[in-house]
C-alpha cells in the first residue's frame, strides 16, 4: 500500500475516499482510531492508502478533482 493523502480534515478525507470508491480504487484509512483517541485535536493526521498499482491513477484522479495539493 502507498500513501495517497495525509490530512486532519475529515470532510476532505471523506470526499477523496468517495472519489476513489466511485472509480473502483480500494482505500484503507490508517491512524483513524489513533486520531480519535487523542481527542481529534488534529495532532495525528489520518492517512489514506491505496494499492501501489493504483497509486498513479489515484493521483491523476486527485489532480482532476482539484485536490492536487494533497
Amino acid at each position: 500500500m502507498k500513501e495517497l493523502l495525509r490530512t486532519n480534515d475529515p470532510v476532505r478525507l471523506s470526499f477523496v475516499e468517495a472519489l476513489m470508491r466511485d472509480s473502483g480504487i480500494y482505500t484503507v484509512v490508517l491512524d483513524q482510531h489513533t486520531s480519535l483517541v487523542e481527542g481529534s485535536i488534529g495532532a495525528i493526521p489520518r492517512r489514506l492508502m491505496v494499492a501501489e498499482s493504483d497509486h498513479p491513477r489515484a493521483r491523476a484522479l486527485l489532480f482532476a478533482a482539484g485536490e492536487a495539493g494533497a
